[in-house]
């Protein structure tokens, strides 16, 4: 199966979001071919939860909640993401603000 360049992808995820009545922001930009993307839902509670596309031993690789954020420990999840930035400064970072993100990014990806 071939894989859509990350930028093309990041744009779909961007505007599906959009249509749908929510927000998105990209947060950083990675390259545009074949960069990770990890996406940030956020709540009602302006807190996030991070998915990334992890592998599955049933097919195609799935969008995964790997980290959820909490209200006492807002800054270890955004020290989180710094470090994933560090560690990767290829991948992409897109905040979602919509009522289903999972629902968002499974139709849009």
């Amino acid at each position: 199966m071939t894989r859509l360049p990350a930028a093309l992808e990041v744009a779909g995820l961007v505007r599906a979001t959009a249509a749908a009545g929510g927000f998105a922001m990209v947060l950083h930009k990675g390259e545009p071919d074949a960069g990770v993307i990890l996406v940030v839902g956020v709540d009602r509670e302006w807190l996030g939860t991070l998915y990334e596309r992890m592998p599955d031993p049933a097919g195609p690789r799935r969008w995964t909640a790997v980290r959820a954020q909490t209200a006492d420990a807002r800054r270890e999840f955004d020290e989180y993401l710094d470090r994933r930035k560090l560690q990767d400064p290829d991948l992409w970072l897109v905040e979602l603000t919509i009522a289903d993100v999972e629902r968002s990014i499974l139709n849009a990806g």
